[in-house]
């Protein structure tokens, strides 16, 4: 006769991410999630159905729940359905008769999915508009742009035997004319072939009382992936986050961390996580939506690689918002060889400017 034995075993379920909130803030809808989400658990893509005549965009996000489905109301906007599409999945649908401009961006805990209809504004609203459009007028604020590496640091090097520290300083030259071109009072770390120590760049921020510090940077992964990674993404001061984003930080850390020790890295970014870390938060969110709104309108396949925290040790010791911007992957043949195209790089500044433009609009 067999004995019926009782076996435990070790079962491993990955916990659900938690729909908390979801709302509008102006032209986006905002999901709030109760854990970090990253970019490889949304899978966006769209349908047109011709017969019907109706344009459709979806947005899967996995291993995530809701309590109940959402019918999410938007003028001129003919559906949309936040909804559970299985156990694993959310979905979120958005149905329309006329095509939309529609964009995501994925920030920590938020997936934040942009609008931008084509369709005709009434009077009003191209009133609204034109008050949210560059302005020439003389502005109080203060920006440092930090144009990354330089002199005896050529940074990243990519497609062509192109040199980061090049490419950041062209695309940091055009953002400069621009910004002054709208009043504001701009300064650059670096106007020439120099090196600069990372802790002099936050420190020549703090001397002019800068409102806000922008580091330009690109980005290379070696040659076995160079085919396979590309795409744009901001980062903001935090001690570390996701593998990647170490990895990142140690490339543009590399070149000026000799005199400290990995212990004391951590210890002192630490210390400085929470300093300023909301405004910084949502600078990133808006020269990220300010490049993307700008190059997607020419160049269609450009990665929106998201919003991140990372330990950037140029941005530490900022007295105010401050953000690195990584503007693409000079190791991918394509995205390397427009980033050496001047029409590129001013697009990508013109992107800069309207999305720093954005962040002080909403800081009024």
């Amino acid at each position: 006769m067999l004995k019926q034995q009782n076996i435990k075993e070790d079962v491993h379920v990955e916990p659900l991410h938690k729909l908390e909130s979801v709302q509008w803030d102006e032209d986006s809808l905002v999901l709030a999630f109760d854990k970090e989400i990253s970019d490889k658990q949304i899978n966006y893509f769209t349908l047109h159905d011709k017969a019907k005549k109706k344009y459709i965009y979806v947005f899967d996000i996995k291993t995530s729940m809701l309590m109940k489905a959402h019918n999410l109301n938007r003028a001129k906007i003919d559906r949309i359905k936040l909804s559970q599409y299985d156990p694993n999945t959310l979905r979120l649908v958005v149905e329309n008769s006329s095509e939309i401009n529609i964009s995501h961006i994925v920030n920590s805990k938020m997936l934040e999915v942009i609008f931008e209809s084509k369709l005709q504004k009434t009077p009003q609203e191209q009133v609204t508009q034109k008050t949210v459009q560059p302005s020439k007028k003389k502005t109080d604020k203060i920006i440092v742009i930090d144009p990354g590496h330089g002199g005896e640091d050529p940074g990243a090097i990519g497609y062509n035997k192109y040199r980061e520290k090049v490419i950041v300083l062209e695309v940091s030259k055009e953002l400069e004319k621009i910004l002054k071109s709208r009043g504001y009072k701009v300064y650059m770390t670096r106007s020439k072939d120099s090196f600069i120590k990372l802790r002099d760049r936050t420190k020549f921020a703090n001397d002019r009382n800068a409102n806000i510090f922008v580091s330009i940077h690109a980005n290379a992964v070696e040659e076995k992936n160079a085919n396979n990674i590309q795409g744009i993404e901001c980062f903001f001061l935090s001690p570390s986050r996701s593998e990647r984003a170490k990895n990142a930080a140690a490339a543009e850390n590399s070149a000026d961390m000799s005199d400290m020790n990995m212990y004391g890295k951590d210890s002192y970014l630490n210390l400085l996580n929470h300093h300023n870390i909301l405004a910084s938060n949502k600078l990133a969110i808006d020269l990220q939506r300010g490049m993307l709104g700008e190059v997607n309108k020419k160049y269609k396949d450009v990665n929106d690689n998201g919003v991140k925290e990372g330990p950037f040790w140029v941005l530490v010791g900022a007295q105010m918002p401050s953000v690195l911007v990584e503007v693409g992957f000079l190791s991918h043949p394509q995205e390397g060889k427009r980033l050496g195209e001047d029409p590129y790089r001013k697009t990508l500044a013109k992107g800069l400017a309207d999305g720093i433009e954005r962040y002080f609009a909403n800081c009024k």
